[in-house]
């Protein structure tokens, strides 16, 4: 388990905070500083999109879990 107690929290909701670490990219952690994955803005056409990456530990890799229109549905994600 990754827990990083160094940052602080940007938006913390229903147990799950994010972290900006820069203009495009979000660090996903759980209340205790457990890192639960990341959301990354690209760009498209039709607007930004938000790519949410659920870290899995014991592989060391990450798992795209949906892509989506808004950072809110992202975030769904990782509620779970």
């Amino acid at each position: 388990m990754t827990i990083l107690d160094f940052a602080p929290a940007t938006t913390t909701k229903a147990g799950v905070a994010t972290i900006q670490l820069h203009e495009d990219l979000w660090r996903v952690t759980r209340a205790d500083g457990e890192v639960l994955g990341y959301v990354e803005r690209s760009t498209s056409p039709a607007g930004p999109r938000y790519l949410a990456k659920r870290m899995l530990q014991r592989q060391r890799r990450f798992l795209p879990i949906g892509e989506f229109w808004e950072f809110e549905a992202a975030m769904e994600c990782f509620r779970f």
